[in-house]
């Protein structure tokens, strides 16, 4: 057994050896990488939009909107997994080509194949082997993974419903516009005359200018 001597030594020398490899790769790219600043490269960049504003706000908050909108749907589209596995295991046991019982030495049993979905899928014994001819027995096992498989295909219908409604919702808000800020300034500002000389002047400004 590891003494708490020891198993400080190993936490130290993890991290150790953590952020040497980070200050290594650093060193080494920066040794390597090529360096030709020029004006473009020293913009100040915000995920390849202009900024805008003042320097004090440091985030957008559209970023973060975005941001946790793809981890909600994510989080939600994982779903999908478990659903998969219990949708393919019941369709798999409700296959004519499967057999999930035979009969051995006169009695009737299930198969290996038909026990393992059996046990995976949470089912009781639906048939009373004891009574039931194979045919009879295989059909009510059948029958009962059918079910299964469309109540579960129900179910995520109705789950992927809840999350279209949700996309569809967040989409007519313009929650995933990336530009959404920029384009309602652009749609609220006053429109721009072009003078003789050449210089752009609001319309407002200008009967502003002359309003007694």
């Amino acid at each position: 057994m590891l003494t708490p001597i020891a198993i400080a030594g190993y936490i130290a020398l993890f991290a150790a050896l953590g952020i040497g490899f980070l200050f290594v790769n650093l060193l080494v790219g920066r040794l390597v990488r090529p360096k030709l600043p020029n004006k473009e490269k020293l913009e100040i960049y915000e995920c390849g939009e202009p900024t805008i504003g003042s320097s004090f706000v440091q985030f957008d908050l559209r970023f973060y909107v975005v941001a946790l909108l793809f981890i909600i749907f994510d989080v939600e589209v994982a779903f999908f997994f478990p659903w998969a596995t219990v949708y393919g295991k019941a369709t798999q046991l409700s296959d004519p080509r499967l057999t999930v019982v035979h009969d051995v030495n006169g009695t009737t049993t299930y198969t290996d194949a038909a026990k393992g979905l059996q046990k995976e899928l949470g089912f009781d014994k639906y048939a009373d082997l004891s009574t039931q001819t194979v045919a009879e027995a295989t059909a009510t096992l059948q029958n009962a993974a059918q079910d299964m498989a469309f109540v579960s295909m129900c179910d995520i219908l109705v789950f992927f419903a809840v999350l279209m409604v949700g996309f569809f919702y967040v989409w007519k808000r313009g929650d995933l516009d990336w530009v959404r800020a920029v384009s309602s300034q652009r749609a609220q500002a006053p429109p721009v005359e072009i003078s003789s000389r050449g210089s752009a002047r609001s319309i407002f400004d200008r009967e502003t200018a002359i309003s007694p």
